[in-house]
């Protein structure tokens, strides 16, 4: 592996040259609009901290799922237990994995039991258009889970009529093998997605199968179009000291997440409205012992079933944006109980423009009713100067707002008591950015700070006391991030750099409790860069490399690369994970695996 390292290395030493000034036209930052939101904005328009991760740049980076791909995203932090994203939490500037919302095609797909299984319905990349990560607070946008952020993965259409195959396989015996096939007709188009990949797993009992379907209709599309999206993923995986004590190495895990949703686009001179429902289950079976179910048994089952009409007014005054949303959860559980939740949302916000459309003013509030907590409010503000076409200033504040899961409130083990008592979390955060946006360079800096209130964490005061879920941490965050990107052509041919920093500092009031589980331990200075170059035309090579340094003292540095070649219809690749064999952790005690290499075809059917 240090020989690919070095020849890598080498590679882009090469690239030093001057950079012509002819840029090959694509899809820029300017043109993407964030649709996510009420009142849909052009990114260079928004006051919030955005940043989008494009099928191109996943593609460019070779990793093979969505935890791997927002690894290149300073603030965002994956931790990964295990490879290929088969569990995975997301935290967001110093948050817990509970307090992070994703979203896809702007369906809110957070599950009641945990946010352990957030990602179980990360979507393969071959379907994915781009990614939205929204920092910062958002429950005024998307209600009570976008406590620290949210991400939203936006969906392909379906292109022109054309099959896709794929097949990748290296280390630890994985495999991949995939298939996309779109179909567009005269009243309906179709995006179908099937993917099977498993690995013998790169220690004792990390094995894993994982299998996808994906489809994506539009039909009546000659006069009101109708959209559909179905999803299901199915994850089976030994799980050695992913939850618990490092000498549970015979831990065994299997996930069902799936969602189903429809959605339409009415538009009515200055009013659009945007109706959807959808239905979103997850199921989670966990064996203690692998080889015998009857020595401890988790198995739960959580629903979700909601509707939504949001929708948005075009006035002299400017627009108007607001929606209601009625979900109810479901749980059925051996461990949790059978529970029920019902929350209704109201969303109202008006984007102001000043000076010639320099300053824009947005204020905005959300009101949410809980059938089991009490009813929550929360307003905010987004400010924008745009100084000049490439320039632009913001600024933000706003509450959020989370209710305990259903693990918070009723988990109980023989070493876990249950804590049905706990109060919500809460939190207060602003932030100032720059950004500059052209066709070849994007710059921008971002300063935040969060003042958070009841944080959950189990605790005990004695080492031989059971654990226990409790409001007892106060925490102010604050930090900064910088994102630059820089695209040239050497040659006629283009060339990328991408830059990433985020520092995070926590200030942890003292817990009266003396041992807590779930200490917090952020990253507290976050470097990421990927450079995408390329010698001839059809070749593609980049090279991926992330510092992170956790506010308890470790730190690790890692490089990833990837070549694809594509001659006609066949593309070749190449993914090397950890060229340089780091030692790293990034989630308890699971140690990540050495330098692993993955080679694939894939091959596009005329």
């Amino acid at each position: 592996m240090k020989k690919i390292g070095f020849l890598l290395s080498l590679s882009f030493a090469v690239l030093k040259g001057n950079a012509q000034e002819n840029i090959q036209k694509t899809d820029t930052l300017k043109e993407v609009v964030i649709t996510s939101s009420r009142i849909d904005l052009p990114f260079k328009e928004n006051s919030r901290t955005i940043q989008i991760v494009s099928a191109e740049d996943i593609k460019k980076l070779g990793v093979t799922n969505v935890a791997d791909a927002l690894q290149q995203i300073a603030g965002i932090d994956v931790r990964r237990q295990g490879i290929n994203g088969m569990q995975s939490d997301l935290y967001i500037r110093g948050g817990s994995f509970d307090q992070t919302l994703l979203l896809i095609d702007g369906i809110k797909v957070d599950d009641a039991q945990t946010g352990h299984h957030t990602m179980n319905l990360a979507l393969p990349i071959e379907v994915i258009k781009r990614i939205e990560v929204i920092k910062g607070p958002a429950a005024r946008i998307f209600g009570q889970n976008a406590y620290s952020g949210a991400i939203n993965i936006v969906t392909k259409d379906a292109p022109e009529n054309s099959l896709v195959a794929k097949v990748q396989g290296g280390s630890f015996h994985q495999f991949l093998g995939e298939v996309t096939g779109a179909i567009n007709m005269e009243k309906s188009s179709h995006l179908v997605h099937i993917s099977k990949n498993f690995s013998e797993g790169y220690r004792y009992n990390t094995d894993f199968d994982n299998t996808n379907i994906f489809v994506k209709s539009q039909f009546n599309k000659d006069k009101q179009p109708i959209d559909f999206i179905a999803t299901l993923s199915e994850r089976k995986f030994g799980a050695n000291g992913f939850y618990g004590i490092a000498s549970a190495t015979e831990q065994y895990e299997e996930t069902q997440a799936s969602l189903i949703g429809f959605s339409t686009i009415i538009k009515k001179g200055n009013l659009t409205l945007k109706p959807r429902i959808y239905w979103r289950r997850n199921q989670d079976l966990y064996l203690y012992i692998r080889s015998n179910p009857s020595a401890y048994r988790n198995m739960h089952i959580t629903n979700k079933i909601a509707a939504e009409l949001n929708a948005s007014y075009q006035s002299d005054l400017g627009i108007t944006g607001f929606g209601v949303e009625f979900s109810k959860y479901y749980i059925g559980s051996n461990r949790l109980g059978d529970n029920q939740r019902e929350i209704a949302s109201l969303f109202l916000e008006h984007r102001f423009q000043f000076f010639n459309t320099v300053l824009d003013v947005t204020p905005g509030i959300s009101a949410s009713y809980f059938s089991d907590f009490d009813n929550q409010v929360f307003p905010g503000v987004d400010v924008g100067v745009q100084i000049s076409d490439k320039f632009r200033a913001y600024g933000n504040i706003g509450t959020s707002y989370r209710v305990p899961t259903y693990t918070n409130l009723y988990y109980s083990s023989p070493t876990t008591i249950s804590n049905p008592n706990l109060n919500t979390e809460e939190a207060f955060s602003q932030e100032i950015g720059l950004k500059y946006i052209s066709n070849r360079f994007n710059f921008s800096v971002a300063a935040f700070n969060r003042d958070a209130d009841n944080l959950i964490d189990y605790v005990r005061e004695n080492s031989t006391d059971a654990w226990q879920a409790q409001n007892i941490q106060s925490v102010s965050t604050k930090g900064y991030e910088t994102q630059l990107d820089y695209s040239f052509t050497i040659h006629n041919l283009p060339q990328k750099i991408q830059l990433g920093y985020a520092y995070l500092d926590n200030d942890v009031k003292k817990s009266e409790a003396n041992f807590s589980q779930y200490a917090i331990n952020s990253m507290k200075h976050q470097f990421t860069s990927s450079f995408q170059f390329n010698f001839f035309k059809g070749l593609n090579t980049t090279i991926a490399y992330r510092y992170v340094e956790r506010t308890a003292g470790m730190s690790y540095n890692v490089y990833d690369a990837n070549i694809s070649y594509r001659i006609r219809a066949i593309e070749l690749s190449m993914f090397a994970n950890n060229i340089f064999n780091a030692d790293y952790i990034e989630s308890g005690m699971i140690p990540m695996p050495k330098g692993n290499v993955l080679f694939g075809m894939k091959y596009f059917f005329k």
